[in-house]
């Protein structure tokens, strides 16, 4: 039994859901999400709260039961309230800064790396090394994330390239701590 698909979900009065057969569409002031749930589940709106139900018990029913139902509460938290991951870019040199609406790194690379902006996603600046990407979509915004830390992944003998903020990362001993420590 799914102890997450149980639970109802909680609908603020700025959030507006439409449910039209297994289409659920959910307006805030943010943005717009809409998306499709499978036909073994049914959602039902009673007053302010969503409830998502399994029509029959086998196994792949079970198995969406949860997920649909986090995906939904997601979607309606994000479209009243912006999901965010920050970052930080750490290293002598490195920075990024706001180009537009474009974020351009300069991260040890012989050239500046411009990463374009996406649909649905804002990124916010803060000094020259701290970045946040916010979106009502936490799906996109995780993604986002993830390929802005792809650009240059955290070194795991120095500790410089961009990683999320609080990120802990375990250094490695170079050459020469491995030869110090063996005579």
């Amino acid at each position: 039994m799914s102890k997450i698909g149980e639970k109802s979900i909680v609908v603020s009065s700025v959030v507006n859901v439409t449910i039209d057969n297994n289409k659920i569409n959910i307006k805030g002031p943010q943005g717009e999400i809409s998306f499709d749930v499978p036909k073994e589940l049914s959602v039902t709106k009673k007053d302010n709260e969503l409830i998502v139900e399994r029509k029959n018990n086998d196994k792949k029913t079970r198995s969406s039961h949860g997920l649909y139902r986090q995906l939904i509460s997601n979607a309606i938290v994000g479209v009243e309230k912006p999901w965010e991951k920050k970052m930080e870019v750490v290293g002598t040199g490195y920075t990024v800064k706001l180009q537009g609406e474009d974020l351009v790194f300069k991260i040890g690379y012989s050239h500046l790396v411009t990463f374009k902006k996406q649909p649905g996603i804002k990124y916010i600046v803060e000094g020259n090394n701290k970045v946040t990407v916010s979106g009502f979509d936490k799906q996109m915004v995780g993604q986002v994330a993830y390929q802005i830390k792809m650009i240059r992944k955290p070194d795991v003998y120095k500790g410089k390239g961009i990683r999320y903020l609080g990120e802990k990362l375990r250094i490695k001993p170079g050459k020469k701590a491995k030869a110090a420590g063996a005579a």
